[in-house]
């Protein structure tokens, strides 16, 4: 496999979603892995979070998707080595009926996707999906190899977790049979609190083989950093929640050293 496609997915909003895209990515491209992501979200929180203003979207994934610029055009540089974005802007949302005439919608991406040899440049292509189970999300599903789902340490995570994996089955089932979960992050661990514990023990208790070892813990600075316009790594490097996410990336590699080699 000359790259891995990872579609960044759950439905819930406010669980770390965008946060997980831009710092995991940050945190392989300083260890020189070349990554891109795909902002697959029409609110545009990764383009956001990576310092791309609005008037610099241009060319964008709606404009990708809808036929109107090259893949290859889209793709933009950040201040961060090695770390390439296609943005997202608000358009994205009126995709779903603009390509409600077409055969196969749901492979849109994937084709684009494909037909590209010169993203073989990239070891790691994420796709930050919309905090919903639409088209968008089943396109990512159908486009990637596999899926990381991040999931706050609160009440209603398992329930919520439940609803996407059966997606999940379904997005398998019917339009992408080698698509892998590859592991659930858990974010927004309070270790103050017991609620947040209890929830990290009932996942692992569920899912133990699919629950990454790494814990991203609830962190100031990593809120803090993209209103800033930049990912948490390059805000406060020495923060928790950065060096969370460097392990993060560590524990990627080896799994995905892992899966090459089986």
């Amino acid at each position: 496999m000359k790259n891995k496609i990872i579609a960044i997915s759950n439905q819930k909003g406010g669980v770390g979603k965008t946060t997980t895209a831009i710092n995991l990515s940050t945190a392989l491209a300083a260890i020189g892995e070349k990554v891109l992501i795909i902002d697959l979200d029409p609110q545009g929180n990764a383009s956001t979070g990576l310092g791309i203003d609005y008037q610099s979207r241009n060319n964008s994934i709606y404009k990708v998707l809808a036929s109107q610029c090259n893949l290859l055009d889209a793709i933009q540089n950040t201040e961060i080595e090695n770390l390439k974005i296609i943005p997202s802007t608000v358009d994205l949302s009126g995709i779903e009926p603009e390509l409600a005439e077409v055969n196969d919608r749901a492979f849109t991406l994937k084709k684009i996707l494909s037909d590209q040899n010169s993203l073989n440049d990239f070891s790691f292509i994420f796709i930050d999906c919309p905090p919903a189970l639409s088209l968008l999300t089943v396109m990512a599903m159908t486009a990637a190899h596999s899926i990381i789902v991040p999931l706050q340490c609160e009440f209603f995570a398992l329930e919520g977790l439940s609803q996407l994996i059966k997606t999940i089955d379904r997005v398998k089932q019917n339009l992408n049979q080698n698509l892998t979960i590859d592991g659930i992050v858990l974010t927004m661990f309070d270790g103050r609190n017991k609620l947040s514990s209890q929830v990290a023990d009932d996942v692992k208790k569920h899912l133990s083989q699919q629950v990454y070892e790494t814990i991203i813990p609830r962190n100031v600075r990593v809120s803090e950093a993209p209103s800033f316009g930049m990912p948490a790594l390059i805000y406060d490097q020495k923060a928790a929640g950065s060096q969370a996410y460097l392990r993060l990336a560590d524990e990627i590699i080896r799994q995905n050293k892992e899966q090459e080699a089986a």
